[in-house]
């Protein structure tokens, strides 16, 4: 099945809001977070079915670097229907 990418350019302290509600989609496959310079800074698979406790490391990556950046981008690669 072909892939569909989308991105969106963010700040640091919306990032993890925007990531939580991004995975809540549910046709998200992988998520990469770049700095304003296009340098990936962490990239992960969503697996479909994973919620919670199985999320908690990821989201913690992604609070910490939203610590650390002022504007990144994060790219979204989704099933297409």
């Amino acid at each position: 099945m072909p892939k569909k990418t989308q991105t969106w350019e963010t700040t640091g302290e919306d990032l993890l809001k925007k990531v939580k509600e991004l995975i809540k989609e549910g046709n998200v496959t992988k998520i990469s977070i770049m700095d304003r310079n296009k340098k990936v800074l962490v990239t992960f698979p969503v697996t479909v079915g994973v919620v919670g406790v199985a999320l908690a490391p990821v989201l913690a990556a992604v609070g910490a670097i939203a610590a650390f950046v002022t504007e990144c981008s994060i790219v979204v690669e989704k099933e297409s229907k």
